[in-house]
């Protein structure tokens, strides 16, 4: 499926009230794990209370030792703290990255904003050299959007 065939999916499984918030979010990534092929790893972290770290929330992919990241540490503490999206072509030439598997060779995070506060992120892992386009961050970022509607 093409991002634009995707995006009425994700609309129509964050609208979805007869399953909770964790199992929208469970559906998510199995929908975009199982409908872009580079898409390898793909899950939520989430700000953990008043902590200054991100919690795993649900996710698909290979297991993971990575439940708790603090702030600044790896892309996806690094996205916590700037607010932005970090898209990485190839892990390796990263100094601050978080090995989770070494399979993996590229990662996309982006965060997800309610009321204007990064609450988490989407973190997207790769067996596949630099797959990520501008494409797949503004999709993401569309995702994202539409996952805060279910925080707000």
């Amino acid at each position: 499926m093409t991002f634009k065939e995707l995006k009425p999916e994700i609309t129509t499984i964050t609208s979805n009230t007869l399953i909770t918030v964790d199992e929208r979010l469970l559906k998510i990534c199995e929908l975009l794990e199982e409908n872009i092929v580079y898409y390898n790893w793909v899950g939520f972290y989430f700000k953990n209370g008043d902590k200054h770290e991100l919690k795993l929330g649900p996710y698909v992919g290979e297991p993971t030792d990575h439940t708790i990241i603090p702030f600044g540490k790896g892309i996806c503490g690094q996205v916590a703290v700037s607010n932005k999206n970090f898209v990485v072509p190839d892990v390796k030439a990263q100094d601050n990255y978080i090995a989770c598997s070494i399979t993996v060779k590229a990662e996309i995070v982006v965060p997800i904003f309610v009321n204007g506060e990064n609450i988490g992120q989407i973190d997207i892992d790769s067996n596949t050299a630099d797959p990520f386009t501008e494409a797949d961050e503004r999709f993401l970022e569309f995702v994202c959007k539409e996952v805060s509607k279910l925080l707000d």
